[in-house]
Order: C-alpha cells, then structure tokens, then sequence
C-alpha cells in the first residue's frame, strides 16, 4: 500500500503495472527495483534526517528519486517490448515450424491413407472375385439339390395323387352302394308308411261312419223317448196316478222297459266303436 502512495505521489501513472500484467517477470523486477530504491531512501533517511531538509532540497531530491524511478520504468518497460518482441518473433517461427511440420504430417498421412487405401481396394477386389466364386458354387450345388428334392417330391406327390384317388374311387363306390340301400330302404319305408296311413285312413272312415250310425240311433232313441214322456206325462194325473185303465199302464211299462234295453244296447255299440 507504501509503495503505491509512494508512485502515485510522484505522478506514475500505471505503465508499469500494465507490462507487469503483460509480463509478470518484469513486474516482478519492477517491485524489486521499488524495494531497492525504498531500502537507498531508508539509507538516505539513516545518514541524514529528510525532515532537516529544506523546502527546495526536498524537492530536488523527491525530483531526482522520480527521475530515477520513471528512468527505470522506462527502461523495464523497453525491456518488456522487447522481450515481447522476441516472444512472438519465437511464436511465429513456432507457428511456421508447427505449420510445416502440420503440413508434412498431413501430407504422409495423405500418402499413407491413399496406399492403404489401394491396398485395401486390391484385397477388396480379391475378397469379391474370391465370394463370387464360392457364391457360384454354392448356388451350382444349390440348384443341383433343389432339382433333385424336386424330382423326389413329384414323384412322391405322383404316388400320393394315384393312392388318393385309389382311395377316392374306393369311397366313391361305398358312398353309391350306401346310397343305393338307403334308397330301397327309404322306398321301402314310403311303401310301409303310405299302407299304414291308407289302414288309418280306412279305420279312421269306418269310425266316422259307426258314430254317425249310433249318433242317428241316439236321435231316434232320444225322439222315442220325448214321445214316451209326453205320454206318460199325459197318461198321469194331478194327484201322481194314473188317469187311464190298466192297458194303457201295462202299455207305458212296456214302452219304458224298451226304451232301457234301446239304451243299454246304445252303451255297449258305444263303448265298442270307442274300442
């Protein structure tokens, strides 16, 4: 902090700090030249009391210490360009070198890619003319196999083709015979069945005409038998006696005693034809 009241006391700039920043070995001389001429004023102070001094010897030697501090910093500062100088006069002769040795690197690289290159498209070339004739070979035999698996499986299939149709008219003639029974046994069961509805049909007419016969035969009974009761009805009195002479009792006893024989014997044809 000394050292830096001290420069800006006596009207420095920065420069220094600059090509320090720029160079740090020169800043660090630069600090070193500080310290030297800090330790001649300590010297200077030892010999002899500065504030004993006069205004204008003060002066002339505070003049003559910047002096020699501007002095040195110029000359670290010529230093300093120089030194830059020199470093990139090195850097590009680096660069040139590191260029030319770039550019012969790349051009063997160049060199060598394009002989393994054609090396490798030579042995590509082999590799392919090597595969083609093997793949040549392989589709001869596979061509040669297939024709024979071929010839194998036709004559295969032409056995399986004649057995199957063996086989097939073997079905063909079960199936007709088969057919042909079922037939005559279905013109057989037509036959039978066409008797047995021509017997029911006869059955079923017979049957029709016993009941219209025994329906008649009950219409003629029930008549008789209104008759008899208005006769009876006529033939009986007030007071339930008979109001005619015994004739006529004896008469209506044997019309009723007909009239139960008529309806016992219409029971039994009835219960026959239900039979």
């Amino acid at each position: 902090m000394a050292d830096r009241n001290f420069l800006s006391w006596i009207g420095f700039k920065g420069e220094e700090s600059e090509a320090s920043k720029k160079n740090p070995s020169a800043g660090s001389a630069s600090l070193d030249r500080i310290r030297e001429l800090e330790s001649q004023l300590n010297d200077l102070r030892s010999r002899r009391d500065i504030t004993g001094l006069s205004k204008e010897e003060f002066e002339i030697l505070a003049t003559e210490t910047a002096m020699s501090l501007i002095r040195a910093a110029q000359q670290r500062e010529v230093k300093a360009n120089e030194r830059e100088v020199k470093a990139n006069a090195s850097a590009e002769k680096l660069l040139s070198e590191s260029k030319k040795v770039a550019s012969s690197t790349l051009e063997q690289a160049e060199a060598r890619a394009e002989s393994l290159l054609s090396h490798a498209e030579s042995r590509g070339r082999e590799y392919i003319k090597a595969a083609e004739s093997d793949a040549s070979d392989i589709l001869a035999e596979a061509n040669s196999r297939a024709e024979e698996l071929l010839g194998s499986k036709k004559r295969e299939g032409e056995a399986i083709t004649t057995s199957a149709r063996r086989e097939a008219d073997h079905l063909i003639l079960e199936a007709s015979t088969e057919v042909s029974e079922y037939r005559n046994w279905l013109e057989g069961f037509i036959s039978e069945a066409e008797r047995i509805y021509q017997i029911q049909s006869q059955s079923l007419d017979s049957a029709e005409s016993a009941i219209s016969q025994s329906r008649r035969r009950l219409e003629r009974a029930f008549n008789r038998l209104a008759e008899l009761q208005e006769q009876v009805v006529s033939a009986i009195s007030s007071d339930s006696t008979p109001s005619a002479d015994a004739k006529e009792a004896s008469r209506i006893n044997a019309a009723g005693d007909d009239k139960a024989a008529k309806k016992s014997s219409g029971k039994k044809s009835a219960t026959k034809k239900r039979r």
